[in-house]
């Protein structure tokens, strides 16, 4: 029914109906589900103190307050939900093995090692692959998140076991989730000598949430200090109860630098996935899984390690990667082998993508390239609008010209390149989560994968945006043009060192803050007139000291009578003096101001810049 709204618009009104839109949408996309002019809702939008043009993507709080205004329900639809009505309007049906139960096959199971920082992550997966990662990792972190097979026996029968490397610093929790999503079973590190920790129970609760069970590695039991048993007890009180103590929670006492009993804890990992789950895939659908990691090779152009879900990959195949697509030209193994097929829980390393996907992103066969393009462009489509509801500024019309006044709101904007699109996520997601109060803002004007090009710099300049390269430098002649244009390009290789910098850099565009700090008292004994300055308190400094040119305040039987007053005069007996101390007497005289009288206290002070926390 068609009625008057606010500035005589004619506008639609709702009877509470339910709206299903995605996030970042705009005004126009709203106007075209209630058959409206998308005219009318800016004019809506503008009576409800917000600015904002038909085209523009918004905020899902600002679609559903246009939505209340109108009497009807918004509903924001989630990414996954979008993505699963993307891919049915293609008749792709993802996540589902096809065919009954005869096409199911027993797959391996695909474990993440998670746990506290130094407990031992990557030296429990170097001993099991027996390879080295970590001599490669700046600053003793895992950077990027690989997979592995092994083969281990257990009742005389070869059983394989994909690993997912997952990183192990808290920056990385999103991926360290995403990666247990796609996980059967995780492997806890705790260390016996120094037993549950903070990140202990944070990987912990990523296993729970993702519903996969646990088996506990007690690791470093050859260190002096080492004590399983405790470690045993603490695990008890967050659920996990070992075997031993009639619970249902394997636990295994390792030694990754020694390689003590890796092979009791694979054999503990296969006998958990029999127990517990019901391993098994459709090897002959097309193929689907997720995108592990992704990264820009020199080389190679765009490369993602996949782990393969269900389905088998085949070279040759077109696969849709998030908003990357392409034929699959070349196929690795984590040994760095060609295959030319990859089965469910087999981790390979893809080439031939038309850019880089997300680390998390899922990935599918489809039968036509023209598919796998519209699906990957529309996917990219929506991240774009979602990203641009997610940096505008809310500005009610109220306070919009007190914001455009400088230095009421300022921006500090950045652009990120990394090596692997799992970092830059990270990076990113770390940014974003800085907090240094409402005068300053952090805007990622763009992140990619790859070296810093000239176009990053174009844009740097244009924004006066800084850029930080993890693990990457500049490439061709963007240096040259960088140190021209002064653009400030800053490199770094840990995640830490790149947030602490950006914080410091926004406390320092924070105006100062200044508190106030009391220097003395002086009680007024006697008051003297003198017709060439006016009347001078003789006073006694009861406490501090009293300095000429501070500020002041006049108390009197406690209350203040007169603020930001200034001691103009100091003087001892007949010397001008810079300062009174505590216990001595002198006459004060306050300028202009001569409404003094005896037992009043003239309190001084000064106001000193605050140090941020």
């Amino acid at each position: 029914m068609q009625a008057p709204s606010v500035g005589g618009v004619m506008l639609p009104r709702g009877n509470g109906e339910t709206v299903r839109l995605s996030r970042g949408a705009s005004l126009t996309d709203f106007a075209e589900k209630i058959n409206a002019n998308p005219a009318s809702l800016v004019a809506v939008m503008m009576n409800l103190g917000e600015m904002v043009t038909a085209t523009q993507s918004v905020s899902d709080e600002t679609l559903q307050l246009l939505g209340g205004e109108m009497n009807y329900t918004v509903e924001i639809v989630s990414p996954e939900e979008e993505d699963r009505e993307l891919l049915e309007s293609f008749d792709i049906e993802f996540g589902e093995d096809e065919g009954g139960e005869e096409f199911l096959v027993a797959r391996p199971p695909v474990v993440t090692v998670m746990g506290h920082v130094d407990h031992g992550k990557t030296r429990l997966l170097d001993a099991i692959r027996k390879t080295n990662v970590a001599q490669g990792e700046a600053g003793g972190i895992t950077q990027h998140i690989g997979a592995y097979q092994v083969t281990t026996e257990v009742n005389d029968e070869e059983r394989k076991i994909t690993f997912i490397d997952t990183p192990g610093h808290e920056a990385f929790t999103a991926m360290r989730a995403r990666g247990a999503k796609s996980t059967d079973i995780a492997i806890l590190v705790v260390a016996a000598n120094d037993g549950v920790m903070p990140q202990t129970i944070e990987a912990l609760n990523h296993a729970k949430a993702a519903d996969v069970p646990i088996v506990v590695a007690v690791n470093k039991i050859d260190v002096e200090g080492a004590d399983p048993t405790k470690v045993r007890g603490q695990l008890t009180e967050y659920g996990l109860v070992a075997e031993e103590y009639g619970g249902d929670t394997m636990f295994v006492d390792i030694s990754a630098k020694q390689g003590l009993n890796i092979d009791s804890l694979l054999e503990a990992v296969v006998l958990t996935a029999d127990a517990s789950l019901d391993l098994r895939a459709n090897p002959e659908q097309d193929a689907q899984g997720i995108a592990i990691e992704a990264h820009l090779d020199k080389g190679r152009g765009a490369v993602a390690t996949v782990l393969v879900q269900r389905g088998t990959l085949r070279v040759g195949d077109t696969m849709v990667a998030g908003d990357a697509y392409g034929r699959v030209r070349a196929m690795l193994d984590d040994k760095g082998e060609n295959v030319e097929v990859a089965e469910p829980s087999t981790p390979v390393l893809v080439l031939g993508l038309t850019n880089v996907p997300g680390a998390g992103d899922n990935f599918l066969v489809v039968d036509e390239d023209r598919t796998a393009r519209q699906i990957a462009e529309k996917r990219a489509a929506r991240e774009r609008n979602a990203a641009f509801a997610k940096r505008t500024r809310r500005v009610s019309l109220e306070d919009l010209d007190q914001v455009l006044k400088a230095g009421l709101v300022q921006d500090l904007n950045i652009i990120i390149k990394g090596d692997a699109s799992g970092s830059v996520e990270a990076l990113e997601a770390s940014l974003l989560q800085l907090d240094v109060g409402e005068e300053v803002d952090i805007r990622i004007l763009h992140r990619g994968v790859g070296a810093v090009t000239e176009s990053d710099i174009d844009l740097a300049m244009g924004s006066d945006a800084i850029v930080i390269g993890f693990n990457v430098r500049a490439a061709g002649r963007a240096a040259q043009m960088a140190e021209r244009e002064g653009v400030d390009v800053r490199y770094y290789s840990v995640i830490y060192q790149a947030i602490e910098e950006v914080e410091a850099a926004l406390k320092g565009m924070l105006k100062p803050e200044y508190e106030e700090v009391e220097l003395g008292t002086a009680e007024i004994r006697e008051v003297f007139r003198s017709s060439k300055l006016g009347n001078i308190a003789g006073v006694l400094v009861r406490s501090g000291e009293v300095k000429r040119n501070t500020k002041a305040r006049l108390l009197r039987d406690g209350k203040v009578i007169a603020e930001n007053l200034t001691i103009s005069g100091l003087r001892r007996f007949k010397d001008d003096v810079t300062e009174i101390r505590e216990g001595f007497e002198g006459g004060i005289n306050l300028g202009n101001f001569n409404d003094i009288k005896i037992d009043d206290v003239i309190a001084t002070y000064e106001m000193r810049e605050k140090p941020r926390g």
